[in-house]
């Protein structure tokens, strides 16, 4: 009887045999990429390991190697097992792809950041615009503000004296000196304005002012308001406030306190009346 004693041991190696040829196989699958330089990471690290070991593998590389660089030189070459070549071109197909995409999105970046740039620029420029705009417009409606204000003033005092009622009031000094101090009122109880105006006035004591006075046909003297004169001892009142539809019969100067009386201190030294 020619039976294996042991048929489950032959079984055994059988299968181990197979398992190493298995293993072997797809190591020998991965020499190719190997060879072309295509493996990285712990592939290439895990088929370094296996050559140390396999003197099989040692030898179809070295063959491998001289094949690929045959290849170099012609256009035909061994042909690489289904499984190597499936594998070189997906990695070849990544590659392409991650090259593909690099360049798009360094591309959209550097717009992007340069799109950002442009418009910080343009919103300071704008900002340092507008601002020396309202600056400007500041100043110009501050200088109308003045221009009307001064138009304002004129056209009261030509309203004055334009008016049809508009009368002169001499104001001269009750005792005559070298230099005598004048005044010339214009009142208009119409247009409800005076105009004043004085040239030769004397010197004030500290703390004191020359202060008019509407004199009215009928009750007591109207404050028109507290003046003192310049260097050269002229003064100008231009429409102090009075009250509305006063006739005036005369008009007198006297010195009071800078902030005004409300009734006349004697003696008056100026007075005039209309005519």
């Amino acid at each position: 009887d020619n039976q294996d004693p042991h048929p489950r041991w032959a079984d055994a190696v059988a299968e181990s045999g197979r398992s190493d040829m298995s293993v072997h196989e797809q190591f020998a699958e991965d020499l190719a990429l190997y060879a072309l330089g295509a493996l990285e990471g712990g592939e290439r690290a895990s088929i370094e390991k296996h050559l140390e070991e396999c003197a099989s593998c040692r030898r179809e590389l070295e063959q491998l190697s001289g094949d690929a660089a045959l290849l170099a030189l012609t256009t035909s070459g061994p042909r690489p097992p289904a499984r190597a070549k499936s594998r070189l071109m997906d990695a070849i197909a990544s590659e392409s792809k991650l090259q593909t995409a690099r360049p798009r999105l360094q591309w959209w970046t550097a717009l992007g950041w340069l799109t950002a740039a442009v418009m910080v620029v343009f919103a300071i420029g704008f900002w340092r615009q507008n601002k020396h705009l309202s600056s400007t417009v500041g100043q110009l409606s501050g200088m109308l503000e003045r221009q009307r204000a001064d138009y304002e003033k004129v056209r009261r005092v030509a309203d004055v004296l334009n008016a049809r009622d508009a009368t002169p009031y001499l104001v001269l000094p009750v005792s005559v000196k070298t230099l005598p101090p004048s005044g010339k009122a214009i009142y208009s109880r119409e247009r409800n304005g005076l105009v004043f105006v004085a040239s030769n006035l004397g010197p004030l004591p500290s703390g004191k002012a020359y202060e008019l006075w509407l004199v009215p046909k009928q009750g007591a003297p109207i404050p028109a308001g507290v003046f003192k004169p310049d260097v050269h001892g002229g003064a100008v009142m231009l429409n102090p406030p009075l009250p509305v539809g006063v006739e005036a019969k005369a008009f007198a100067i006297t010195i009071e306190p800078e902030q005004g009386s409300t009734t006349p201190t004697p003696p008056i030294i100026m007075m005039g009346a209309g005519g």
